[in-house]
């Protein structure tokens, strides 16, 4: 089935750029999205992708491209707003992780909640919404990047969680 993506305003930065190993990946600016933890229940937000994205039907974090000289925090902290109604009052900095591939670069923005929020349907970028306990996160079929990542950003929320 060919699934395409709801009408829409694009930004000049939501576009693919092929890598010189022939690699697609979205983002003529780069691409950021957000971890949102929440340590009284020891959860992450995440989001099932829609079909019609890329690597749709797997699930990761709210993110996406980068606008022309946006940086990754603040394109991060936008993309999850739009998408899934993170409010970005309630979010304490813990750290970043990015992924540089030479060419482009996806960063992962770590964040603490001060306090336990619902997310929200903004768009039609994400089919579900959900608060998945750490320790259940690799039992979801993740989007193959996140699903690389998630060994070594789980360590770090560990670590976080340990101070």
């Amino acid at each position: 089935m060919n699934y395409l993506p709801p009408p829409h305003q694009r930004d000049f930065g939501d576009n693919w750029v092929h890598g010189p190993n022939g690699e697609r990946v979205w983002g003529m600016f780069g691409a950021a999205g957000v971890l949102v933890w929440n340590r009284t229940t020891d959860s992450v937000l995440l989001q099932l992708r829609a079909e019609w994205s890329h690597h749709g039907g797997t699930w990761g974090i709210p993110g996406g491209a980068l606008k022309f000289g946006e940086d990754a925090t603040a394109g991060a902290m936008r993309e999850a707003h739009e998408e899934a109604g993170v409010p970005e009052n309630l979010l304490i900095p813990i750290d970043t992780y990015a992924i540089d591939l030479g060419f482009w670069a996806y960063t992962t923005v770590i964040v603490e909640t001060r306090e336990h929020f619902e997310p929200a349907f903004n768009d039609l970028e994400s089919t579900d919404l959900q608060w998945i306990a750490r320790t259940d996160v690799e039992s979801f079929e993740l989007h193959p990047r996140f699903g690389q990542s998630w060994s070594l950003l789980n360590d770090m929320l560990e670590n976080h969680r340990a101070q």
